[in-house]
């Protein structure tokens, strides 16, 4: 029998967790239960900023049912955790920081007593002044979150001249802009299982999404080593991003109150507590000043960000540090100079989320890009393609990109199916009726993975079993993403096996090894590639039983479609199954743990200047909508996705990557805000805070770009982040391109978009077309 090998890479495998999913046996971290359970709760802050005086417990105490109440003197080890700056508390301990910190915890045998425990904690305070302005939060007379100073970031890039960059420019433009803070909104709200260990320690069942950090803040809270801390991720309902920090805190409280009580201890955030206490996606004040030819070649830029870290450090050292990295687009200019700050404030502090500090500044670039193609009489394609990136350009931070750069391939991709030239000049000077029509373009790049930001390997294992079955596990985590779908892809082409074979353990922090934060799209490039390091190795010891069981020579056979065989004319000799029953009465290993690091990355934080990240991916996206300029609404009609993934493992996964990626953009660009009043939120369910429904997400022509990279496996790079990107610019630019007018904070809401026609209708230019607001100044060089 002769057949030919069935590659698994590419094709749209049905998902390794979809079974469950669909019929409802998986596991959430709240389905969890144990015998003989307590429920935990946590009791929050009054008020955004004050020194806490006094707190008394003792009638909290004494109600029926409730075996502990623990405040910050409780804690046996450190009180403050944070994967860079440990300056977060488990517990409050004299100051609380924003409306979401936790002041005291109670452990009861229902979620009634628990929380009719808390209504009876009296805790006093004295209110101090409240900080929510992050401009403020500069000035040498604000008040003071931590320390001597709010600024607890500031990334710079310097390259160039940027004097003689604007002394060479004949047109500068000068643009101010803002965006908002975002609630991750992930289905599944934080949860945790806590229970001592029989051997001492704790384990924990939860929704968590980097397991290695949450345990080494708990070790380092109950004074406990690695070892004696055991975290088993739950199938999670979500993240975004969103999963870190705030489950980091839930799990140190589970296990400060199991251990206490000696029981398990059940937490689960309501929707209201999670809105309340879980970061956010950063607010940004973005101030662009770019210097320009009338050709439209750039000679300088100058960026000022200030990003909103609100009330502890979280990841915003790593989010700013990718938005400096970035903060130019994937346009050539050789005179830069960058200044990225990140301050506290007493809003909700911020963090992770889908995009990770690309978001904001792609936001400031592509509007820029098209009010400088206005500036000097371009179309938006026509002028990206004339400044963008190509093979061996050099970036803002002094790297040479020597991979395959298809920058103007997706442009043109994204036009082409557009119509995107064609459109923009019929829609351009509209002057009659109610509804007009725009259609807006926005191109990125972005740097793969962690890059020069942090260490950068993952470790993934693969074990055949007697019967020919596999079971892979992996540091990385699955959220929903697909990296478990992704890994077991790869580790299945590599073995020559089907699917069915595959089975994928969730994450368990005492079984695998630590492979780092499961952030920066990096699953299936870090986790994949030691997917397939560790199926190569098992491959390896099997290929070698098949030759002993055959007497061909290794290197004349291969694994394909379970079964081993001659690679000259595709004969079976033996199933898998067998080969692996042979290796096992051999006493030979069919375990193949891989590791993997990424390639060599470097930065120097003084100049802004190295090779920030070992490979990069770019997309273009273009939007159509039609907006009401008697009401503000927008609707889009239409939208082209093209990204360029290096290699798509599972093409499914990666459309599904494009449609979410989209309709999150859509909500970041037009409905989402969360919003404060002097630090507390004003809004804490989904009825206030509006997301995207089917209903606002329009067609999608989703388009998959491949040019295989070999830093990933089989070529494959990234999508999750870079789908999410670039729809909010290319929005924004549509409606200009209606309107005639530009919006500058995000998101575009009625109200915004209204003022914006009415402006544009004044004529304060002389011309419809001309997109200047207050925030905007567009004048020859030298005035």
């Amino acid at each position: 029998m002769t057949t030919q090998r069935t590659h698994i890479i590419g094709r749209g495998e049905r998902r390794v967790d979809a079974f469950g999913k669909v019929t409802g046996k998986a596991k959430f971290a709240a389905d969890y239960s144990l015998p003989h359970q307590l429920y935990g709760a946590t009791l929050y802050a009054e008020h955004p900023h004050a020194t806490i005086t006094h707190i008394d417990t003792r009638e909290a105490e004494r109600l029926d049912g409730v075996f502990a109440v623990l405040t910050a003197k409780d804690i046996p080890g450190e009180n403050a955790f944070g994967i860079v700056i440990k300056n977060q508390p488990v517990l409050a301990c004299d100051i609380v920081r924003y409306y979401g910190d936790g002041v005291a915890l109670v452990a009861a045998a229902t979620r009634e007593a628990a929380e009719a425990a808390l209504a009876l904690i009296r805790v006093e305070y004295a209110p101090l002044p409240v900080l929510t302005d992050p401009e403020e939060a500069l000035l040498e007379g604000s008040v003071k979150i931590h320390g001597d100073s709010n600024i607890f970031v500031h990334h710079k890039v310097r390259k160039g001249d940027i004097e003689n960059g604007f002394a060479e420019a004949e047109i500068v433009i000068e643009k101010k802009f803002k965006t908002q803070f975002i609630e991750h909104s992930a289905l599944e709200p934080e949860a945790a299982l806590a229970e001592p260990a029989e051997q001492g320690g704790i384990r924990i069942t939860g929704s968590v999404q980097n397991l290695f950090s949450s345990r080494r803040s708990v070790a380092a809270a109950l004074n406990l080593d690695l070892n004696k801390v055991q975290i088993v991720q739950a199938t999670l309902g979500g993240s975004f991003g969103g999963k870190d920090e705030v489950m980091t805190a839930l799990c140190c409280r589970a296990a400060l109150l199991s251990l206490r009580t000696g029981r398990p201890v059940k937490m689960v955030n309501t929707r209201e507590a999670s809105m309340r206490e879980s970061y956010k996606r950063h607010p940004y004040v973005l101030s662009y000043k770019w210097g320009a030819k009338n050709d439209g070649s750039i000679t300088a830029m100058e960026i000022t960000c200030i990003a909103d870290g609100g009330a502890y450090a979280s990841m915003s050292p790593f989010v700013t540090w990718r938005s400096v990295v970035q903060a130019t687009g994937p346009y050539r200019c050789g005179n830069v100079k960058t200044d990225v700050y990140a301050v506290y404030t007493n809003n909700t502090y911020t963090g992770a989320m889908r995009g990770f500090g690309s978001p904001q500044v792609n936001f400031a670039i592509e509007s820029m890009m098209d009010m400088l193609a206005e500036a000097v009489g371009k179309d938006p394609l026509e002028l990206r393609l004339q400044n963008c990136f190509e093979t061996g350009a050099e970036t803002a931070t002094g790297q040479t990109l020597d991979h395959h750069v298809s920058l103007s391939e997706v442009l043109t991709t994204a036009a082409d199916a557009a119509q995107f030239s064609a459109h923009w000049k019929s829609f351009r000077g509209q002057t009659s009726g109610a509804k007009r029509r725009g259609i807006g373009l926005a191109c990125s790049y972005r740097g793969v993975s962690l890059g020069a930001e942090g260490t950068d390997a993952a470790g993934t294992i693969v074990s055949v079993q007697t019967d020919g079955s596999v079971i892979v596990s992996s540091g990385i985590t699955d959220m929903g993403q697909g990296a478990q779908t992704q890994m077991s892809q790869i580790a299945a082409e590599v073995l020559g096996i089907g699917m069915g074979r595959i089975q994928f353990l969730n994450t368990n922090t005492s079984r695998v090894p630590d492979s780092g934060p499961t952030v920066a799209s990096r699953g299936t490039i870090m986790g994949g590639s030691a997917a397939k390091r560790g199926a190569e190795i098992v491959r390896s010891t099997m290929l070698k039983v098949g030759s002993h069981m055959t007497g061909e020579a290794t290197g004349a056979l291969d694994f394909r479609d379970e079964h081993l065989v001659r690679m000259s004319d595709g004969t079976h000799l033996a199933t898998f199954a067998e080969v692996a029953a042979e290796c096992f009465r051999r006493g030979l290993p069919m375990y193949g743990f891989g590791w993997f690091q990424s390639p060599k990355t470097s930065w120097d934080e003084e100049r802004g200047q190295g090779e920030a990240y070992f490979t990069y991916v770019y997309g273009a996206n273009i939007a159509e909508v039609e907006v009401d300029i008697e009401t503000g609404k927008v609707d889009v009609l239409r939208f082209v996705a093209v990204h360029d993934v290096g290699r798509a493992i599972n093409r499914s996964a990666v459309l599904g990557q494009f449609y979410g990626g989209v309709a999150m953009g859509l909500g970041y660009g037009l409905l989402e805000s969360f919003d404060f009043e002097e630090g507390i939120p004003k809004q804490l369910n989904f009825d206030e805070y509006l997301i995207p429904t089917s209903l606002d997400v329009p067609p999608i022509r989703p388009v998959v770009i491949e040019h295989p990279d070999p830093a990933g496996p089989f070529g494959a790079k990234s999508i999750g982040e870079p789908a999410n990107e670039l729809a909010a610019p290319a929005i924004i630019n549509a409606i200009a391109n209606a309107t005639g007018r530009r919006i500058t904070e995000l998101p575009a809401t009625l109200e915004r978009v209204l003022l914006g026609h009415a402006l544009s209708r004044t004529g304060e230019r002389g011309s419809q077309h001309k997109t200047s607001d207050e925030s905007c100044k567009i004048r020859p060089a030298g005035l």
